[in-house]
């Protein structure tokens, strides 16, 4: 089976390195943040006007296991700093982030993290 197999009919980015002797190298990177979100939600499209028009809603929990799959591609070192990343595009995608226990998270980070 190979790796993407199981991806079939999803957008997947991809990093291709060509070498000067012709060999190549390509990594392939998780599905786009908007575009899990936009499974996890069922919706189409982002709302044009985020700040106002709102057009769907994500729960804590769908934003962290999304949070966990980019992990990898993501420059943060916790997964409670990835969770504010994707909620932080969700958001931006006019979609209600549920944050019932986001505020246990940002009550319990360090300090220093602000």
């Amino acid at each position: 089976m190979g790796r993407t197999q199981d991806k079939a009919g999803k957008v997947l980015p991809v990093a291709i390195t060509v070498y000067s002797d012709k060999s190549f190298d390509f990594v392939i990177k998780t599905p786009p943040a908007a575009v899990q979100l936009m499974e996890a939600a069922k919706f189409k499209k982002g709302s044009p006007e985020s700040n106002r028009h709102k057009v769907g809603k994500v729960t804590w929990d769908q934003v962290r296991a999304i949070a966990e799959d980019k992990m990898p591609d993501l420059n943060c070192f916790t997964s409670e700093s990835a969770m504010k990343v994707v909620a932080g595009t969700a958001r931006s995608m006019g979609l209600n982030v549920d944050r019932r226990f986001a505020l246990l998270i940002v009550n319990n980070l360090p300090k220093w993290h602000n």
